[in-house]
């Protein structure tokens, strides 16, 4: 695999992380028992089926791109296909600080 393969990218755009996400079948998320009130608590992104379905559940987007606003959040991703020509779903939140947009990171 090459570096441009492995590489990740990171973006603060919403539409783009939202399109990334729909379409790989992703929908917006938090993690259950985390957060309190007006506070989602820890975000994530749950792609049903996979190992997220019972510690995962579904907020808006609204919801969710305010959060991550808050929490000054970052979205690291690969725009990739495996083998098997399924596009590639590896994301992670991570911290603006220190990361200008579209840098990249080796995986």
């Amino acid at each position: 695999m090459s570096k441009s393969e492995r590489s990740a990218h990171t973006t603060t755009d919403h539409d783009f992380i939202r399109q990334w996400v729909e379409e790989r079948g992703g929908k917006p998320s938090r993690v259950k028992r985390t957060g309190g009130g007006d506070d989602p608590g820890i975000l994530r992104i749950d792609f049903p089926g996979y190992s997220g379905g019972d510690s995962l559940e579904e907020i808006e987007w609204e919801e969710w791109f305010e959060k991550f606003e808050e929490n000054d959040l970052a979205f690291l991703h690969r725009d990739m296909e495996g083998d098997d020509g399924k596009l590639d779903r590896f994301n992670k939140l991570v911290s603006r600080k220190g990361r200008e947009e579209g840098d990249e990171d080796e995986e």
